[in-house]
C-alpha cells in the first residue's frame, strides 16, 4: 500500500491483536500512522510487532474495561491521539432476554460499550486542544436489526451507536468527526456458539437464508480507516454498513 493518509498522525486502535482490530491496525501502520495497538493479549500483541519489524506499532497490554488500561493506553500515545479506532468486542452466547445472566450482561457491556466511553472520553480532550480528530466505533448488524444476536451483544452494540451519534453531535464543532461501521458476518477468530436453544430455533433458520458471505477482517479495515481518514472529510455521524448487503434485504 503507497498512501500515507496517516502520514504523521497517532492512532489508538483497540483489539490489535486479531481480527478487525489487528487488520486495521496495520493498515494505519501500513499507511503512515504510529499506531498504539491495544490488546488484552501479549502473545498476539508480541506477534502483531515480530512480524512487522518496518511499522510503527507502539504496543499497550491492557484491559480496556479498566481505568488503569485506558490511562495505559493513551499515556503510550504521548499526549497526541488524532484517531481512535473502537474495535475490540466481544459476543454473548446468543442468550435470549429470559436467559442471559447478570455476569454475561455486565462483561458484554464493559467491554463493548463502558470501554468505548472511557476511550473517548479519555481522547476527546486532546483532540479538542489539537483542532480535530476522528473516532470509528465498530457497532454490529445487531445494532441495525434484533435478529441476529442475544439480548446482551444487541443492546450493547444499540448503545454504540448512540455513543457515537451523541458524540458526533456534541464535537461536531470542534472539527471531530465520530463515525461507525456495523459488520455483518466476518472472518475472525471470535467464537459466537449458541449456547440458547432459543435462539438457535428462532435466529438460526434467519441467518442461514438471508446473511451474505461472511467479510474478510481487512475488508472491515478499508472500511474503518476510510472513516478515519479525511476522504471521509463531510460524514461525521453514521453507522456504515459494511456487511455485504445485508442491511439492505
Amino acid at each position: 500500500m503507497t498512501t500515507e493518509r496517516f502520514a504523521g498522525k497517532t492512532v489508538i486502535v483497540t483489539g490489535a491483536g486479531s481480527g478487525i482490530g489487528r487488520a486495521s491496525a496495520l493498515r494505519f501502520a501500513r499507511e503512515g500512522a504510529r499506531v498504539i495497538a491495544a490488546e488484552v493479549s501479549a502473545p498476539r500483541l508480541d506477534a502483531l510487532v515480530a512480524e512487522n519489524p518496518d511499522l510503527d506499532i507502539v504496543p499497550v497490554v491492557g484491559d480496556i474495561t479498566a481505568e488503569s488500561g485506558v490511562e495505559a493506553i493513551v499515556a503510550a500515545a504521548d499526549g497526541r491521539v488524532d484517531s481512535l479506532a473502537n474495535v475490540a468486542g466481544i459476543m454473548d452466547g446468543f442468550l435470549a432476554g429470559g436467559e442471559v445472566d447478570d455476569a454475561t450482561w455486565d462483561r458484554v457491556f464493559a467491554v463493548n460499550v463502558t470501554a468505548v466511553m472511557r476511550l473517548s472520553r479519555a481522547v476527546l480532550p486532546l483532540m479538542v486542544e489539537a483542532g480535530g480528530g476522528t473516532i470509528v466505533n465498530v457497532a454490529s448488524e445487531a445494532a441495525l436489526r434484533g435478529a441476529t444476536s442475544g439480548a446482551a451483544y444487541t443492546a450493547s452494540k444499540h448503545a454504540v451507536v448512540g455513543l457515537t451519534k451523541n458524540t458526533a453531535v456534541l464535537y461536531a464543532k470542534d472539527g471531530i468527526r465520530v463515525n461507525a461501521v456495523a459488520p455483518g458476518a466476518v472472518a475472525t477468530n471470535i467464537e459466537a456458539p449458541f449456547h440458547s436453544e432459543r435462539a438457535a430455533a428462532v435466529l438460526g433458520p434467519i441467518m442461514q437464508s438471508v446473511v451474505p458471505a461472511p467479510a474478510s477482517s481487512e475488508e472491515l479495515a478499508a472500511a474503518i480507516t476510510w472513516l478515519a481518514s479525511g476522504d471521509s472529510a463531510n460524514i461525521n455521524g453514521v453507522i456504515l454498513a459494511s456487511d455485504g448487503g445485508w442491511s439492505a434485504i
